[in-house]
């Protein structure tokens, strides 16, 4: 590994990812965080807001920051939950769903990309790695 540990290699590949996906969503007028927030978002039924960071990995109050970026921009639009008086539903405006769409198509091109230049079998690797480190995290077996 020659002085890199799995944290610089963790970290300075996510970081090259965010970089390429932002620079790709600013062509369109987003960013990597706009782009993930859509995906997040059933395009027909909506989501309840606390669901959407869950699936981003995103505190609550960095969350607060880009629904409130998706709705300036007109992607959003916020509905109180029939079925939960407290809670807010996010849906996508039609605009939103079209976003939402060529973020799909940029993250599966991303995928392809990289299934072609990669092995199944060296993917396979990359995915198990990637479980055993997540699994002890969660488990708490390194700190």
């Amino acid at each position: 590994m020659k002085d890199k540990t799995i944290d610089y290699l963790l970290r300075t590949t996510w970081l090259a990812v965010i970089k390429m996906y932002n620079e790709e969503a600013s062509k369109f007028d987003g960013s990597m965080a706009i782009g993930f927030a859509l995906l997040s978002i059933d395009k027909e039924d909506g989501t309840p807001s606390t669901f959407i960071s869950n699936r981003m990995g995103m505190e609550p109050t960095s969350l607060t920051r880009t629904l409130k970026t998706l709705e300036e921009k007109g992607l959003i639009f916020r509905m109180k939950n029939p079925d939960d008086g407290r809670g807010v539903l996010i849906y996508l405006t039609d605009l939103g769903k079209e976003k939402r769409e060529l973020s799909k198509s940029t993250v599966l091109k991303f995928n392809e990309v990289i299934k072609k230049n990669i092995s199944e079998e060296k993917l396979n690797h990359f995915m198990e790695v990637s479980d055993i480190i997540n699994d002890l995290i969660a488990e708490k077996k390194i700190f």
